[in-house]
């Protein structure tokens, strides 16, 4: 897209682009919130497989810390894409108000999030398995 959808050169931006730029942000926002409480369960995931051996009677044969990390790890990339996702609407804000025309943004931060989790996903798959 090399002009903005409802304005011409050095015309601003119609009220719809401004809502359209909203919605986008209000969609990573709810991502990042998602990234942060998924991480806060995964955290707290080695807490509970303790207790579950302790209330078994069982001593503790090792130590489920990794599940600390994997969550850390996930809150972190959810507070990430919040910074990213903020400072791409100010940007886009600014664009919009000067009229200039928006470029085509990069969906480099949807896919690095896509693989991100993947990844994430596949790791706790294998740390499951290894603590059976």
């Amino acid at each position: 897209m090399d002009r903005l959808p409802n304005a011409g050169p050095g015309e601003k931006a119609s009220l719809s682009d401004y809502l359209a730029a909203e919605r986008t942000l209000l969609a990573w926002i709810r991502t990042g919130l998602a990234l942060m409480g998924f991480g806060f369960v995964v955290a707290r995931f080695g807490l509970f497989l303790e207790e579950l051996q302790a209330a078994r009677g069982a001593l503790p044969r090792q130590s489920f810390g990794l599940s600390l990390w994997f969550g850390t790890a996930l809150i972190a990339v959810g507070v990430l894409v919040h910074v990213m996702a903020g400072i791409h609407h100010l940007q886009l804000v600014r664009n919009l108000d000067r009229g200039e025309p928006a470029t085509s943004h990069s969906t480099t931060q949807a896919v690095a999030v896509a693989f991100l989790l993947g990844l994430v996903g596949l790791a706790m798959a294998v740390y499951l398995i290894s603590i059976r």
